[in-house]
């Protein structure tokens, strides 16, 4: 069974330039060219390609736009994102769309076959560049959900010191600090935690790592 491609790009030259090579593939066929995203969208209903060469700055609708309908439209058709850009603000928002695959324009004929052919069998096909900045995004959303962001360094130090059930008087023994400031921290760190006492300060920073539970 060959694969059933659609090209989606608002550049002529760059659709007649993928129907020229790929026709010379076996085991692909060329079902549908699309001017804009839009068009795009209507010709992946009504073909049900395999696959989508999609561009990503097209007139009438975007490419992220369009990926994002055709995957609610019609899920099964695998989306390969072929474009010029590779920065964070068109990476992320296409694979969030649901695009399977994301290559750049500079890739050789022959890469492009393999990453269709990859793509059409369930696997994620991404250019290097597009990978770092998953990655980058994935090490971003991690320190983002760090729970104790919201504490100043001197507030987690106060509450290290409370989950080894420490008072106020040997906190501030502990840190150099006044009875009155470690006050002054535990109250920050009881309404930035959200939580009711230091009992419960503790336990947060136990369950979330901040102290080992000896």
């Amino acid at each position: 069974m060959a694969i059933r491609v659609l090209i989606a790009d608002d550049h002529h030259v760059v659709r007649r330039g993928l129907v020229f090579f790929l026709k010379t593939q076996k085991d692909i066929e060329i079902v549908g060219e699309a001017k804009n995203g839009e068009e795009a969208v209507e010709l992946a209903k009504k073909l049900q390609p395999d696959i989508v060469l999609m561009d990503l700055v097209m007139p009438v609708m975007d490419g992220i736009e369009a990926t994002r309908e055709i995957k609610k439209s019609v899920p099964n058709v695998e989306i390969l994102m072929l474009t010029s850009f590779s920065d964070q603000e068109h990476v992320i928002p296409a694979i969030e769309a649901g695009a399977a695959g994301y290559q750049l324009k500079d890739i050789e004929p022959d890469e492009l076959v393999e990453a269709i052919r990859r793509t059409v069998r369930g696997e994620k096909t991404l250019h290097p560049k597009a990978t770092t900045h998953l990655f980058q995004r994935f090490t971003q959303k991690e320190t983002k959900e760090d729970p104790f962001s919201v504490l100043t360094n001197r507030e987690k130090e106060v509450l290290q010191e409370i989950a080894k059930g420490k008072s106020n008087k040997e906190i501030a023994a502990s840190l150099f600090i006044t009875e009155k400031t470690v006050k002054s921290h535990v109250s920050h760190i009881l309404a930035k935690l959200n939580v009711a006492d230091r009992t419960q300060a503790a336990l947060f920073a136990v369950k979330h790592g901040l102290v080992k539970d000896e």
